[in-house]
């Protein structure tokens, strides 16, 4: 296990996340938190102390799917609340749980708990606020220092909901907002606008949310790998001073959304990786992204594609993966202005960072079409260049590539180092690839 923690997780698993070097993570996870009626919602205090102790419940999946129904489907909670913040801080990322506001799932029942009820789903936010952050001689800040954790987990966030629309979802985040905000008043809150990133209950949430001087608006999109290629530009018209987006939940769909047959494929990457330029370039707006689902059984899923494959022996790292690893790994301090002129309609996406500790300016390149392109990069601007730069290349033989159990990953990236001419100089992009350069600039 991780760490050696008896019944803890699984190492390798737990690695291939450490290896992403996350900001942060989002738990439980989305329509989960909801459950398909009220009395089966995501409850995180019933998922705390002893592990034999915590009450079973029937998983919100169980027979959501006509494709891989599961009428046996339970949640155990032997990874509970305590585990994912023990989680966070193990692989340095702040932790972003996400709770019920009163709503369970509009995809399923839709039900609703009364505006006059709500007091004891806000009370069981202020309560894990207390049992995240709060002194051991508090109720809550007891039972997380009872359970071997005396100090802080240096709670931040907090998700209001996880993916609701309309009035009566506004009614609710603005209680929980009014309570959260008088007693913490430094703790962020997530917002919801829906499971769309464009339609109507989109348009109308942000409306509301912005009127409400939201910190967080978290926005999802699971779509082809077109829409991505052609959102790079998303962000860029966002309102500077309105409230901060978080990219919630996203992943190119190769077929379509809920579709058996979707793929984890290097064309799928390569969309995201593109739509990653715009989140990077719009960073002062675009607070936090995450690929999403996390995880999956090759032996037990229900919906694909999905960022890690597990099995019972090992872990299989998609193109998907790589393609956040290589951001998240290669992030820089600051935005660099860059500029990409394409003379015709080639697929080209292009952001700069700088890293302030190691002085790098960090170029991500993504080439979506089949063939090389040649591309002139010109920092003349710049006082010095070193002639001495890395490279990362992720790419495959086509763009339906991917990755499998048992043989070598067919897409990968590959590290070069690279002889630097000057400050103006050629350079080729490979066919269906993203390329990272990292380059010594003096400005």
């Amino acid at each position: 296990t991780w760490k050696n923690r008896p019944g803890g997780l699984r190492a390798d698993m737990v690695q291939a996340l450490a290896d992403l070097h996350p900001g942060f993570l989002r738990f439980p996870g989305g329509c989960i938190v909801e459950g398909s009626v009220l009395s089966k919602r995501y409850q995180w205090k019933n998922t705390i102390g002893p592990v034999e102790d915590r009450p079973l419940l029937i998983n919100r999946w169980n027979t959501e799917f006509t494709h891989r129904p599961t009428p046996d489907y339970y949640q155990s909670f032997g990874l509970g609340f305590f585990e994912y913040f023990q989680l966070c801080e193990d692989i340095g990322a702040s932790p972003l749980p996400i709770l019920n506001c009163g709503m369970a799932c509009q995809f399923n029942s839709g039900q609703l708990c009364p505006m006059e009820a709500l007091g004891p789903y806000i009370q069981d936010s202020l309560d894990l606020i207390e049992f995240a952050n709060g002194p051991t001689n508090s109720v809550w800040g007891a039972k997380r220092a009872a359970m071997g954790h005396p100090g802080s987990f240096h709670l931040k966030m907090l998700g209001v909901g996880n993916e609701q629309w309309g009035q009566q979802y506004i009614d609710r985040y603005t209680k929980f907002a009014q309570a959260i905000k008088a007693k913490y008043p430094d703790i962020k809150l997530v917002a919801a606008a829906g499971p769309d990133p464009g339609d109507a209950r989109f348009q109308f949430a942000w409306a509301k949310l912005r009127a409400l001087n939201a910190d967080i608006i978290d926005e999802h999109c699971y779509a082809n790998p077109s829409w991505f290629f052609d959102n790079t530009h998303r962000y860029d018209s966002y309102d500077r001073n309105g409230p901060k987006v978080f990219f919630g939940e996203y992943a190119a769909q190769s077929d379509h959304i809920v579709s058996v047959n979707n793929r984890n494929n290097l064309e799928t990457a390569l969309s995201e990786a593109a739509c990653m330029t715009g989140l990077e370039r719009n960073g002062d707006v675009v607070k936090m992204a995450s690929y999403a689902p996390l995880f999956a059984n090759v032996d037990a899923w229900q919906w694909r594609p999905d960022l890690i494959w597990v099995n019972s022996l090992g872990v299989l790292l998609t193109p998907n993966y790589y393609v956040q690893k290589l951001f998240a790994n290669n992030p820089g301090d600051e935005t660099v202005p860059s500029k990409l002129v394409a003379p015709g309609g080639e697929r080209l996406y292009a952001s700069a960072t700088r890293d302030n500790v190691s002085g790098d300016t960090i170029l991500k390149v993504v080439n979506g079409d089949s063939a090389p392109a040649t591309v002139s990069l010109d920092f003349a601007g710049a006082k010095s260049i070193a002639p001495e730069a890395t490279e990362f290349v992720l790419t495959g033989n086509s763009g339906q590539a991917e990755n499998y159990f048992g043989k070598s990953p067919a897409v990968a990236p590959k590290k070069y180092s690279l002889n630097i001419p000057g400050p103006e100089f050629d350079h080729e992009f490979p066919a269906n690839s993203l390329t990272v350069l990292r380059l010594k600039i003096a400005n």
